[in-house]
């Protein structure tokens, strides 16, 4: 018998200042002119040109092949425009763990489509950087909505209505997505079908889903994907506001250091955020909240920042990408129950609004599912 060796994957070089957008001419909220009369998902003018090569003609910029991608694959439902759209040797990191190649998305994409055969969905907002030659990076915040009348891997259709946040980052060059991390609040969509998170967790774990657990090897992988050397506020330090040293700055202050008065020099007052498991409130105290309940049951957290990159200027403000990960040990009772000892990895994904030098809204998306089920495993003596 012989070994079929798997696709040939290709690496993803790390961002740098200067492939930060100053500007927003090329951004989600020009391409469909939202909050004007004339807005669409999509639009008859696709956007200024950018430079695409390799890149099939029909895309204007990045931003139009991001939503017309996606529109095209899951609603127009040309589920195998995948192949034209991601690499034979892409790596998709989720929730759950590493995918290798697009025959795995295909067949995920039509068994969601077969479960909420009117699923939309609806691009909130897309963050990039990068070009034709380094590859172009995007977070995309992607709200789906869809009614669950077919079965799904979670059980039989529910007859529920779901509006579930997922971002996606994507790296891709010459038409193809080749790298991506993804978060798709499963914990979320299991709520709003009406599905207890606790009994998903014991029938996951009966029959993990593909790629849990994560091995050492793809998780130092997930963690190292495009992240540069050093930091660019190291590396390639400016004078004045520094996004990149802000937005560390920021996650040191509230997840390593746990210092909660940072929240008033970095946070408006009235900050809005979105989350996992369907988090949703604004203003600093509960903010503050959110962070404790996630981070208290950990000893020595160990959080560390993927890859951040932004768009913006300091007069119209910023919109950022944080991929961030972390480990620790669950060895205090607390949101996620009685400790366990076990070593746990949390990673996720994050996108702020600046202004004026402080964040203004945030949307935090990790593997809150999976987490609970490496909890779990632990509780049942699972290896």
């Amino acid at each position: 018998m012989t070994n079929q060796s798997q696709p040939t994957s290709r690496a993803a070089a790390p961002l740098q200042r200067r492939h930060m957008p100053a500007g927003y001419a090329v951004s989600l909220a020009d391409y469909t002119k939202r909050g004007m009369p004339e807005e669409a998902r999509i639009p008859k003018d696709f956007g200024p040109p950018q430079s695409l090569r390799g890149f099939e003609a029909t895309y204007r910029n990045i931003i139009d092949y991001i939503v017309r991608i996606t529109y095209r694959i899951w609603e127009d439902r040309e589920v195998e425009y995948i192949r034209a759209t991601y690499a034979d040797g892409a790596r998709t990191y989720d929730d759950y763990g590493l995918q290798l190649g697009d025959e795995k998305i295909v067949q995920d994409t039509y068994h969601t489509t077969g479960a909420f055969s009117d699923i939309r969905l609806i691009a909130d907002e897309i963050v990039w950087a990068g070009d034709d030659a380094v590859g172009f990076h995007t977070s995309h915040r992607t709200i789906i909505r869809g009614t669950n009348d077919g079965d799904s891997k979670y059980g039989p259709a529910t007859g529920k209505s779901v509006d579930v946040l997922v971002i996606a980052n994507c790296v891709s060059l010459e038409n193809e997505i080749f790298l991506e991390h993804v978060q798709y609040n499963n914990s979320a969509l299991l709520q709003q079908l009406g599905l207890g998170l606790d009994a998903a967790v014991a029938e996951l774990l009966a029959a993990p889903p593909a790629g849990w657990p994560r091995d050492a090897e793809t998780w130092r992988q997930l963690r190292r994907a495009a992240s540069p050397v050093r930091p660019l506020s190291e590396g390639e330090p400016i004078a004045g506001f520094d996004v990149d040293r802000f937005v560390r700055g920021h996650f040191s202050d509230l997840w390593k250091r746990r210092d909660a008065e940072a929240l008033a020099v970095n946070c408006s007052p009235s900050l809005g955020f979105l989350g996992s498991t369907n988090r949703a409130f604004s203003g600093l105290a509960p903010y503050r909240d959110f962070v404790a309940s996630v981070t208290s049951p950990f000893a020595d957290l160990e959080l560390q920042m993927d890859e951040v990159y932004w768009m913006g200027n300091d007069r119209d403000g910023y919109l950022t990408s944080e991929r961030w990960s972390a480990v620790g040990v669950h060895a205090k009772p607390g949101l996620y129950g009685e400790p366990t000892g076990r070593a746990v990895q949390i990673w996720g994904v994050t996108q702020h609004e600046i202004r004026n030098g402080r964040i203004v809204r945030e949307w935090t998306l990790f593997n809150e599912l999976d987490l609970m089920m490496q909890i779990e495993a632990a509780r049942r003596g699972f290896p």
